[in-house]
């Protein structure tokens, strides 16, 4: 069963793209709460964390990238 959208194509493209990058941070967070010293997963972390402080981000969402950021790493904490 398909989905119907409201949403302009373009924006769920946009919306896509951000969960993903939530998604990968969540996942990279958990790796590195089990060892800080795995390389490729800091990596990965700093790529996410440039990302949502990117213009590309800003362009994307109207998500307060830090508040993202905050929210995310609370979750590791929880």
């Amino acid at each position: 069963m398909s989905k119907i959208s409201n949403l302009d194509p373009y924006q769920e493209l946009a919306n896509a793209i951000v969960l993903q990058a939530v998604k990968d941070y969540r996942d990279v967070n958990k790796k590195l709460a089990r060892s800080r010293k795995n390389r490729a997963a800091q990596e990965v972390h700093d790529e996410c964390l440039r990302f949502f402080r990117s213009k590309r981000f800003s362009l994307l969402t109207e998500v307060d990238p830090e508040f993202l950021i905050r929210r995310l790493d609370e979750e590791v904490n929880e």
